[in-house]
């Protein structure tokens, strides 16, 4: 398959301090990309753009969340004023919510929803003018193997995710004329801290690292995933399954549903018993 090759000028991140979003800032940079990091933790960017500078990457920080829509838009605008031109969104922010059903209160699900989906949304509505108006551009939204099919014992973290994929798959087919790009990649289980740090943890959310390796025993970690998702990106798809256990679930969800169902029930009753044992 032919590939164009990805190298933007102007690329901002977000969730960029750690994790998938620092690695993307990586790949990114070392195209030749000048990359804006936003986070959060405005003084964990700040630390991580300062390390990626000492690299040789040209790689700045700003504090932003994603949740909020005016924020984006206010980040947005700087960027293009400082740089001139944005040429990639990178829609990384997310968190992870799991536990069962009944523990999860109205903020789970709405931090979950305006974390993991309207960040997305907050972030392409505001790059989408300046795309238009430079007639390129590239939007990457982060997605998840959660997004491709069905995961129980984290229905907000689902959800969204689901969303997430649908959201992009939507847009791509709005602004293709239009010489913008999107694209949402969905990784399997990524070594990340995002495993060991669930928002609110429910009180029997149970031990995620654990559950993860018992699916997947060799986690991916973060620089895979980006490499991945930029060769996605560069192939001209708009759904990036990363990794063999991605692409396997992702195909077997479409043709067979009834078999991933059951391998679905199955891992959640897995997870049952390893948080039972974790209260023992």
């Amino acid at each position: 398959m032919a590939r164009t090759p990805f190298a933007p000028r102007v690329s901002l991140v977000t969730g960029g301090a750690a994790g998938i979003g620092r690695a993307l800032a990586v790949e990114i940079g070392r195209r030749g990309s000048r990359v804006v990091i936003a986070d959060i933790d405005a003084a964990a960017a700040e630390r991580t753009a300062a390390e990626l500078r000492a690299d040789g990457l040209t790689v700045t920080a700003r504090g932003v969340d994603v949740a909020d829509a005016a924020a984006m838009d206010d980040l947005v605008r700087e960027v293009v004023a400082t740089e001139g031109r944005l040429d990639a969104m990178v829609n990384n922010a997310g968190i992870l919510v799991n536990g069962p059903f009944e523990e999860f209160d109205d903020h789970h699900w709405r931090r979950a929803l305006d974390v993991n989906l309207l960040g997305v949304v907050n972030g392409s509505r505001a790059v989408l003018a300046v795309m238009r108006e430079q007639g390129s551009g590239t939007i990457i939204n982060t997605g998840s193997l959660a997004g491709l099919m069905v995961s129980p014992r984290m229905l907000p973290y689902t959800v969204s995710k689901q969303a997430v994929v649908a959201f992009s798959r939507g847009l791509a087919l709005e602004v293709a004329a239009q010489g913008i790009g999107v694209h949402v990649f969905c990784p399997a289980f990524v070594d990340t801290k995002l495993l060991d740090e669930p928002y609110d943890a429910t009180t029997h959310a149970g031990d995620f690292r654990r559950y993860a390796r018992t699916l997947q025993p060799r986690l991916t970690t973060s620089e895979t995933v980006a490499r991945r998702a930029i060769r996605g990106v560069e192939a001209g798809s708009t759904v990036i399954p990363v990794g063999l256990l991605a692409q396997a679930l992702w195909r077997s969800d479409r043709f067979l549903p009834g078999l991933t169902d059951r391998g679905s029930r199955q891992a959640c009753e897995r997870q049952d018993r390893i948080t039972h044992e974790g209260e023992r």
